[in-house]
């Protein structure tokens, strides 16, 4: 039998834990830590980021850095929260 796995898809972080011996044992991001920013960046050079990496560019990099996405998963285009979002979010959304 396969492996079960549980991912909290969280707006600010994510977690991912899988089922070991009947217990849930998380999965911890190559820093060590249990919990990893809901983060995804895209360099000049085409080059994919996530978690903290993609976070700590943000500053410099706020065009590509996606982040606190979740809050738009299954909304339509056209409603309020989305289109609020597009006039002050740095990361464009179409």
């Amino acid at each position: 039998m396969g492996k079960i796995i549980g991912i909290d898809l969280g707006t600010t972080n994510s977690c991912v834990s899988v089922m070991e011996g009947g217990d849930p044992v998380v999965i911890t991001n190559q820093e060590g830590n249990r919990t990893t920013p809901s983060t995804v960046a895209f360099t000049d050079s085409d080059e994919r980021l996530v978690g903290q990496t993609a976070k700590r560019q943000a500053i410099t990099n706020p065009e590509n850095t996606v982040y606190a996405i979740k809050r738009l998963i299954g909304r339509k285009f056209s409603t309020k929260e989305v289109q609020h979002d597009i006039t002050i979010s740095p990361f464009k959304i179409t």
